[in-house]
């Protein structure tokens, strides 16, 4: 879920009123890892920082469990 620059930037999960991030909603975390499987910095993904945190610590969850891979190339 890449933002371009022009866009008005609002976050994802406040829009959806998301209470919390799902570390086991693998397609959903897929969308803010690039292409070499790094978490994508809020400025670009437009995630406010409150679920930015939540949305690496799910990630890293994830990545502990092995349910997404820590690198690809």
């Amino acid at each position: 879920m890449i933002m371009n620059d022009n866009k008005m930037k609002q976050c994802h999960f406040c829009l959806a009123n998301a209470k919390e991030i799902d570390y086991k909603d693998i397609e959903s975390l897929k969308l803010f890892l690039d292409g070499h499987a790094r978490i994508i910095k809020h400025k670009k993904s437009a995630v406010c920082s409150r679920h930015q945190r939540k949305l690496s610590t799910a990630i890293k969850r994830a990545r502990f469990m092995a349910l997404l891979p820590f690198v690809q190339g």
